[in-house]
């Protein structure tokens, strides 16, 4: 495939999955009048997935910088494919859960809205990189995946991490039946 065709692909990817995060947000489709009781663990795994993927990429970028090319495209793939699952949860999450919301009058709720916003608008903008990223590794065309990887690494790495965070402090507020 030409790289035209990847970068249209990559588009209509990111697109769509952000178009059907933002569908679930707005609540456009209804949900199920029952929550299976696995959707309350869902964002434990989330945060688990998140913390996975920000080790991954750690190690990732100490392998690449010490030489371990092989090692440096596994530990990237397995961080790819633990976002995707995490990509799929999250829409199965918030199609099935009703939204949380961080307390108001919190003293926190500031900086808890300013990783959440940051988080948010940095995983939509960093889709498309990872994927092109990805593309250029796969191909072995280095200098290009090099030049984006400098935009690429830094996001997907504070988006891995702010997941985590925003789990931490939401997570007393969870509405879980008992």
């Amino acid at each position: 495939m030409s790289e035209k065709v990847i970068a249209r692909l990559v588009l209509i990817v990111t697109v769509t999955v952000l178009a059907l995060v933002g569908i679930l947000n707005l609540k456009i489709i209804p949900r199920p009048a029952d929550t299976p009781a696995f959707v309350y663990r869902l964002p434990l795994l989330h945060a688990m997935l998140n913390g996975t993927c920000s080790v991954l990429l750690i190690i990732s970028y100490v392998a690449i910088h010490r030489k371990h090319v092989s090692l440096h495209k596994k530990l990237n793939v397995t961080a790819f494919i633990l976002s995707a699952v995490f990509i799929a949860s999250y829409v199965t999450y918030h199609y099935l859960a009703n939204e949380t919301a961080f307390p108001k009058d919190s003293s926190l709720r500031p900086v808890y809205l300013f990783i959440l916003i940051t988080h948010i608008s940095c995983s939509a903008i960093v889709l498309p990189l990872i994927l092109m990223s990805f593309y250029y590794g796969l191909k072995n065309e280095i200098v290009k995946h090099r030049k984006l990887t400098r935009f690429s690494f830094p996001i997907w790495l504070y988006v891995t991490i702010t997941g985590v965070i925003v789990y931490l402090m939401i997570s007393p507020y969870y509405n879980v039946p008992v």
